[in-house]
């Protein structure tokens, strides 16, 4: 009992000196947003500042404009999200359970796309979207956030699983493929889109060089 106090001790004073690592540069990158021009760059460096400031914000907020620039990245971060989540759910629906036509061939063939770079694409699809004359605009923005293969890719993996049955049985009941979906599919596929969800937020959030 003893040593296994000593090691259940010993593991968490590691985890929280490697948690105190990890966090020092971020606190002393706060820490340094409140310093006054130049101390940042002092040697030997001040972990805190010696004069708390908030010139730096002043400047962000008022010449710089970043409450525009946050509120623009917000609204294409959400807009992007939950347009994502319909279409790649519906596609990924419809790949999955309806049977049309090249179905199979038509996927094969989006599926060769997770191998191809997003920046071979981006000029072409900068061209496409500067004929459609929708560059600089919100519309330009969010349109190659609102299908993916990628999330296509998930979401009929997901549907996969469902048993043909529950969607005959909806059928007979006399409910529509879009009732079907909305109300039989999308309930059972919510842990699926959580995860598409994160990642579609994160990588429009994070994204520089397409708005650019």
């Amino acid at each position: 009992m003893r040593r296994r106090t000593l090691a259940t001790l010993g593991l968490h004073a590691a985890l929280l000196l490697g948690a105190a690592a990890t966090m020092t540069p971020l606190v002393w990158m706060v820490s340094a947003s409140f310093m006054p021009a130049g101390d940042a760059n002092a040697l030997p460096p001040h972990f805190f500042p010696r004069r708390v400031t908030g010139e730096h914000y002043v400047a962000l907020f008022t010449r710089l404009d970043l409450a525009r620039h946050f509120l623009n990245s917000a609204f294409i971060t959400v807009t992007a999200t939950i347009g994502s989540l319909l279409i790649n759910s519906l596609a990924g629906y419809a790949f999955a359970k309806l049977p049309f036509p090249g179905r199979e061939r038509l996927f094969r063939s989006l599926t060769l796309a997770l191998v191809i770079p997003a920046q071979v694409g981006m000029l072409p699809l900068f061209l496409l979207l500067r004929s459609l004359g929708v560059v600089n605009t919100y519309a330009g923005v969010l349109v190659p956030y609102l299908a993916s293969v990628l999330g296509i890719f998930m979401i009929r993996q997901y549907v996969l699983s469902l048993p043909d049955d529950l969607l005959h049985a909806a059928r007979v009941d006399g409910a529509g493929e879009f009732r079907i979906f909305w109300s039989v599919v999308v309930p059972v596929i919510r842990p699926i889109l959580v995860t598409l969800a994160a990642f579609t937020f994160l990588s429009a959030w994070n994204d520089f060089m397409w708005p650019l």
